[in-house]
Order: structure tokens, then sequence, then C-alpha cells
């Protein structure tokens, strides 16, 4: 399928070079998350899901949780499995964003991604990741040695350990760097524990240092919950006249990338404006404080001009201060 991503990655580098007086970034983290997106009618490649109880596309979708930013979404067909497509689609983007800012790019994934064809893709290109394992018998046998209270009385604040280990599933061709996670947990008997996989070196990456790069994985899905709640993502574009599945979906595609589009925009907004005002600023917030005013345009050879209400009086000025930064790198 055609791309259309290549101006919202674009729209990224511009931000994150804007504000920092075109001072590119050197690392960045790439968060690959699955967006199901609930569809009311039997758009073509929408299928039934019995997880979610309903009929959906189920689209990827790639951030950089630390910073916010949107840098892809790949619209997929509602029966897809949870990596599918994922070990060409990542390289591209990965590769993209290299070329674009220059940065070392790490790819940073859940269970569902941490298949061999995916995993075997990054490395097969050099790219760093860490992700989950889901838990099997293999993995809880390897975990066994460890999952052992040290002697004596616990301390008031739980404990965590963290191991490096090597461990090869049935199918990867060769061993895998995996880190071990034992946590205790108040008032649990047994310890919980966990696996991440990763290529990152051990030397300049302990495990202690892997785990916490991880957590931050919270941040994207902090990001992904405003997409939802904010955006409200609807593909609605139906199997009209003699369009094929491939055109249905070609369509509804476009349709995932505008709202993506559209929380780029407004995230860059609301960054300015946290930047000037030194507040925390939500999509839904900025949208309603901010977007929401009464304005009129009016045409005049060939400048066109905005007249805001007065309720825009509030942050607009702070904003309009502002832009000029964002402006002068366009």
């Amino acid at each position: 399928m055609q791309r259309y991503d290549e101006g919202l990655l674009r729209l990224v580098v511009w931000r994150l070079t804007a504000l920092k007086n075109g001072e590119r970034p050197t690392h960045l983290t790439l968060d690959i998350d699955g967006l199901p997106i609930e569809v009311h009618g039997h758009q073509g490649g929408s299928a039934f899901h019995g997880l979610y109880g309903a009929r959906i596309y189920s689209p990827l979708v790639a951030s950089l949780a630390e910073t916010g930013d949107r840098v892809g979404g790949l619209l997929r067909e509602g029966n897809a499995g949870p990596a599918e497509n994922a070990d060409t689609w990542i390289p591209h983007l990965v590769r993209r964003l290299n070329e674009s800012t220059g940065a070392q790019v790490r790819v940073r994934i859940d269970a569902g991604f941490t298949d061999n064809d995916t995993l075997q893709a990054l490395e097969e290109r050099d790219i760093e990741y860490l992700g989950r394992l889901r838990s099997h018998s293999g993995l809880q046998k390897l975990a066994a040695p460890h999952l052992k209270r040290p002697r004596g009385r616990p301390p008031e604040q739980p404990r965590e350990w963290c191991h490096d280990l090597e461990y090869q599933a049935g199918s990867w061709p060769t061993p895998r760097r995996v880190v071990l996670v034992v946590q205790e947990r108040p008032d649990d008997l047994l310890l919980h524990a966990f696996f991440l996989v990763t290529n990152l070196g051990t030397f300049d990456w302990p495990p202690e240092k892997v785990l916490a790069l991880y957590r931050k994985r919270g941040s994207a899905e902090a990001h992904m919950g405003e997409v939802k709640s904010a955006l409200d993502v609807h593909l609605s574009s139906t199997d009209r006249g003699a369009s094929t599945v491939q055109d249905v979906m070609a369509r509804n595609e476009v349709n995932l990338l505008l709202n993506l589009y559209a929380y780029q925009v407004l995230h860059g907004l609301r960054r300015l404006l946290e930047s000037r005002t030194h507040q925390g600023w939500s999509l839904s917030r900025m949208r309603e404080q901010v977007l929401k005013v009464a304005a009129t345009l009016s045409l005049h050879a060939r400048r066109i001009t905005v007249h805001l209400g007065d309720a825009a009086d509030k942050w607009w000025p702070t904003l309009l201060k502002g832009l000029p930064r964002l402006t002068a790198l366009i």
C-alpha cells in the first residue's frame, strides 16, 4: 500500500528542532503500539475481534514516548496478528527517522511484537531494541532458581532484582539476551517475575538500566490514551460502487493519518504553550480553551486575515508570540 506518512514524519522533525534553535536530537526511542479502532458497518478489511467484542481495524502507531510525537501509522485488517507487517514497517520508520534527524534510533515494543521475525529484522539492520516477552513454561523454568526470597525479615519497602541471562526460544535461531525482573509485592507470598529481551550491549546497558528504559514506555501508553479520548478516531470509508478492499483500506489509512496529523499539530502547539506558560496542557484543554474560539476570515489579494473573537484574548497572544520560533524553520 502506498505510504502517506512522510509529511507526518517531517512535522515531527520540524517540531523537535524548532524549539531548540535547530539542534537535532542524538538519540530517539521509537515505541510501537496497536490502536484497535471500532467500525460501525462492514468496511472492507475490517473484521470481528473476539477480544474487543466488536468489528475493528488493527492499525499500528509509532511514537516517541519521551517527546510525545506521533511518527507514523499503518492501517491493517481487523484480523491481523499483533506483529503482522511489523518486520518491514518498523525498520522503514527507523531508517527514515535516522535519515531525517541523524539520531541513533532504538525500538521499544511490548510482548505482541517480540516474535522472531520482528527481532531478526531489527538485528539484521543493526537496530537496537528492547521488549517484553510473554510468559511460558520455558521462561518460568529459567526464572525458577531466582525466585527465592533472601533470608531474614523483608524490609518495609518492596524489593526488586534484575538478572542478566541468555535464552533461546524454539523459534529463535540463536540465544538472545534476556533480563529477568523479580519483584516483591506487598501481601504476596510469591515473588513476581517477567522477562525483557534486548540486543543492547551489557557494558553500556546493565539490566537495571534496561528496565528503567522499558518503564518509560508508560509515557507512550499515556499519549495513546490522549489520541483515543481527545480525537475519537473514526474510520468510515465504505465499499462505494466498484471499490475494492484495497481502495477502502487506502482511504481509511488516509483518514487514520489525518487524525495523527491533527494530534501532531495540537501536540506542537501545546508544547509551545507549556514552554511559555510553564503549565501542563492536555490535548482536551488545548482544544477547549485555545482552539474553540470564534473567528472570521477575510480575503484581500493574496492575504488571508483571521479575526479572532474576544474569547481568544486569554491564550492566543501568548501563543502568537511563540509562533515565529516555529515558522522560522519552515
